[in-house]
């Protein structure tokens, strides 16, 4: 799998909504997620590969942008795009799209690759590897999102 991965929509459910009657924040970092867990699946890094090798998958760090809110109901797909790898970790960056076609939110992270007996951070398998490969070889080809490495702060006039 080497092209741009894109969920299938996914519904904002009403209990995900806060007091200000749109997607509460800490959702999209749940929609972001549900789409991770749908290419994992693709790619046999689900539960099932937890269940089989004792290893796994950890958030290290994760940087949500928002951009427009979203409401109960809407439907948005979550993308997932490799920025950079070695044998134990993934920078990637993703998107939420509104069905509409508009977005929603964009973030960037990394991904460790862990061996659940220690818990530590272990090689990938070749294969898994190769595919990650595959799909940075791929995505490098995309220009960088300019949301990718964007620094927090208050920006000052000069």
């Amino acid at each position: 799998m080497s092209a741009l991965f894109i969920s299938e929509p996914i519904a904002v459910r009403p209990e995900w909504i806060d007091f200000n009657g749109h997607l509460n924040m800490a959702y999209y970092n749940v929609l972001m997620d549900l789409g991770v867990d749908a290419l994992w699946d693709k790619l046999g890094l689900g539960a099932d590969y937890r269940a089989r090798t004792g290893h796994t998958t950890y958030s290290a760090e994760y940087h949500m942008h928002y951009v427009r809110e979203v409401h109960e109901g809407d439907q948005l797909r979550a993308t997932f795009r490799v920025l950079d790898l070695d044998e134990k970790r993934v920078h990637f960056c993703q998107e939420l799209i509104h069905v509409d076609g508009w977005v929603s939110a964009q973030g960037e992270g990394m991904c460790l690759h862990i061996d659940q007996s220690g818990p530590r951070v272990a090689p990938m398998p070749e294969d898994i590897f190769t595919i990650f490969k595959n799909m940075l070889d791929e995505h490098s080809k995309l220009p960088v999102p300019d949301f990718v490495g964007r620094p927090m702060g208050i920006r000052r006039k000069a």
